[in-house]
């Protein structure tokens, strides 16, 4: 791989980890499209790392706050607003944890075709589109409940599928249950941050223990520094976006997204 193509991928991660088209898709399907060498493993831990510390830098203010409050929490027993999302987040957690951890393999060596997430894309479409109609405008963070967090974690496990996008299923599941398009994806990308760390910590430890070294850290470094640039930039927009528009734009984008993909698919035969 060049180092263009590793700043190209980087930056189509980087942005569609948060835009909801997701970014195991694009990961798999421009490669395809474009004749590009596979990513690799170890290339997409660096690109995932490097979204990440972006979601990291972005909300480092609330980061922080809860960090404040959980440890005030571990002295006090005091359950403040921060304690409680902290509390929500691991509900939320769980599901992606617990699947991740049984039938991750499984779907590693069973759903890595092209042709899987290009139709997992529709399924994207459908989501987002089923969210937008179900779901009204009314409710914040301060109104979740652990029953909607562990709903918005169970849409989140299901991203393990290629194409099905994770702040997709996450976003259209709170819209769902009548969140705001703002509130539901500031949820939706703080679940993010600690499933990448620590899916990359698990894969880092299996490629230690299968000798890889970090051969071409050039394009490595290019794809971290891509995909966080790119993650910063593109969450803020995000984020500015939704508290005026649905998210409507992107299910239009998944479906001729997927239908270029069969239709090349059709004419290679």
């Amino acid at each position: 791989m060049t180092i263009l193509q590793a700043i190209v991928l980087g930056i189509v991660q980087g942005a569609t980890e948060f835009i909801p088209v997701s970014s195991s898709g694009h990961l798999l399907l421009i490669p395809w499209l474009m004749g590009w060498d596979s990513p690799g493993l170890t290339f997409t831990i660096f690109a995932h790392l490097g979204t990440a510390v972006g979601v990291l830098i972005n909300l480092w203010d609330e980061w922080l706050a809860m960090l404040v409050s959980l440890l005030r929490w571990l002295r006090t027993r005091e359950v403040d607003d921060n304690v409680r999302l902290v509390g929500l987040l691991l509900i939320g957690l769980l599901p992606a944890v617990v699947v991740g951890l049984l039938f991750s393999n499984f779907f590693e060596r069973v759903f890595t075709k092209p042709l899987v997430a290009a139709l997992m894309l529709l399924v994207t479409a459908a989501f987002l589109v089923i969210g937008e109609r179900v779901g009204k405008l009314k409710r914040s963070l301060a109104d979740m409940t652990w029953k909607d967090a562990l709903i918005i974690g169970m849409a989140q496990a299901l991203a393990i599928f290629p194409g099905l996008s994770r702040s997709g299923s996450t976003i259209a599941a709170a819209r769902a249950r009548d969140f705001k398009r703002e509130d539901a994806a500031r949820y939706s990308f703080m679940l993010l941050m600690p499933i990448v760390f620590g899916v990359s910590l698990l894969k880092s430890v299996d490629l230690a223990r299968q000798g890889v070294t970090l051969a071409g850290v050039e394009v490595l470094l290019a794809a971290f520094f891509a995909a966080l640039i790119s993650a910063v930039l593109v969450m803020r927009w995000l984020l500015n976006y939704l508290r005026t528009r649905s998210t409507a734009v992107f299910a239009i984008y998944c479906v001729a997204a997927s239908l270029i993909c069969l239709t090349v698919f059709v004419v290679r035969g």
